[in-house]
C-alpha cells in the first residue's frame, strides 16, 4: 500500500521543483524528503527522481503517480474535513497565510481571540504574497489565506477556492507636512507629476502595481528610493525626499512631518479570505472566517483608521 506521507513528499517536489523546496513547505528536513523518496521507490519499484544539473527531475514513472498523488490527497483532505464537520470539534491546527499589511494589521487580532475562545486550535500564521498563496491553498499547502486584489489590479481566482470579503482598504498618498499640496483635502496623481516616488523595489507586486497605477493616472513613475516596508517609505517621505501611496491597513502611525491626503478619484484595495472549498465544512476554518470577520470590525478603530468592513449574510462568492 502506497504511504499517504510518501506521496505527499513526492508531489511537493513536482510542485516546487526540488528536494528543499519540498522540505520547506513540508516543515521536514531536506533528508526526511530523500528518505521518504527512497522509501517510495522501494514501494513502487520505480525510479522516481533522476540527478539534473544541481537539481532532480522525475522520472516518467514518477510524472504517472504524481498524476494520481494529486487525486487521492485531495479525496483524503475531503474525507478529513467530512469528519471533522461531523465531529463538530475545533480542535487540531491550521496554517493561514496572510500578505504583510494584513499580517501586521488583522492578523495579531485574529490569532488573540482564537487562542482565547478556541484553546484546542493551534493557529499557525505565514506572511506571503497574495499570487504565491493562492495556489498554496488549492494545493492544501496552508487552510486560509487572506488575499488583497486591487479594484485597477485584480487578482484571479483559480476554481476550487471560495472566498469572502473581509473589508476595503483605501489608499492614501503620503507627503512631507512642508509639501505646497499638504493642506489639500484630495489629490489626483497628476498634481504630483513632477515628485519624485517612494515605493517597493522592482520585482514585487506593489512596485507593478504603483508604476502601473501611476501611468493610469497620467503620470510617469519617477521612483527614487525603494523599501518593502511602509514604516521605511514614511520615514523616507518625512525626510522630504519623495511622496508614497499607501493603503491604510497596516501602515501604522505616521512619522512626525508626514501628512497623508485620500488619492481622487477613490483608490481602494479589496480584502478577501479564501479557502479550499472542500475545507469549508471544517469547525475549525469557519472559526478562522468567524474570528477574521470580528477583527474587521475592531482593527479600523484600533489603529485610528476608517476602514469599511464587509460581512456579506451569504457568505463566500
Amino acid at each position: 500500500m502506497l504511504d499517504l506521507d510518501r506521496l505527499r513528499a513526492l508531489n511537493a517536489i513536482a510542485e516546487y521543483g526540488s528536494v528543499s523546496a519540498a522540505a520547506e513547505v513540508l516543515g521536514i528536513t531536506t533528508s526526511a524528503v530523500s528518505q521518504q523518496i527512497a522509501k517510495l521507490e522501494r514501494e513502487t519499484s520505480s525510479r522516481l527522481l533522476e540527478r539534473s544539473g544541481r537539481g532532480v527531475r522525475l522520472t516518467d514513472a514518477a510524472l504517472l503517480l504524481v498524476g494520481h498523488a494529486e487525486r487521492i490527497l485531495s479525496l483524503v483532505a475531503e474525507a478529513e474535513a467530512d469528519l471533522e464537520a461531523q465531529r463538530g470539534s475545533v480542535v487540531g491546527k491550521i496554517k493561514v497565510a496572510a500578505f504583510a499589511t494584513a499580517a501586521r494589521g488583522i492578523m495579531p487580532h485574529v490569532l488573540r481571540d482564537i487562542a482565547a475562545v478556541h484553546p484546542q486550535l493551534t493557529a499557525e500564521l505565514h506572511e506571503c504574497d497574495p499570487k504565491v498563496a493562492l495556489p498554496q491553498v488549492l494545493r492544501g499547502d496552508f487552510d486560509l489565506a487572506v488575499v488583497q486584489d486591487w479594484q485597477n489590479s485584480p487578482l484571479p481566482f483559480p476554481e476550487g477556492l471560495e472566498k469572502l470579503h473581509l473589508l476595503d482598504d483605501p489608499a492614501e498618498v503620503a507627503v512631507p507636512s512642508s509639501h505646497p499640496l499638504a493642506g489639500r483635502s484630495s489629490l489626483a496623481f497628476t498634481d504630483l507629476a513632477e515628485d519624485t516616488w517612494v515605493g517597493a523595489p522592482p520585482g514585487d507586486i506593489c512596485h507593478a502595481w504603483l508604476c502601473h497605477t501611476l501611468r493610469n493616472g497620467g503620470v510617469e513613475p519617477r521612483i527614487a528610493h525603494f523599501s518593502l516596508e511602509y514604516p521605511t517609505q514614511l520615514a523616507l517621505v518625512a525626510a522630504g525626499i519623495g511622496v508614497a501611496v499607501l493603503p491604510r491597513l497596516g501602515r501604522g502611525l505616521l512619522e512626525p512631518g508626514v501628512v497623508t491626503i485620500p488619492v481622487r478619484p477613490r483608490l481602494v484595495r479589496h480584502i478577501y479570505v479564501v479557502w479550499r472549498a472542500e475545507a469549508g465544512r471544517r469547525p475549525a476554518v469557519q472559526a478562522m472566517v468567524t474570528a477574521l470577520r470580528g477583527a474587521v470590525d475592531t482593527v479600523g478603530e484600533g489603529a485610528g483608521q476608517v476602514l469599511v468592513p464587509s460581512h456579506q449574510p451569504d457568505g463566500a462568492k
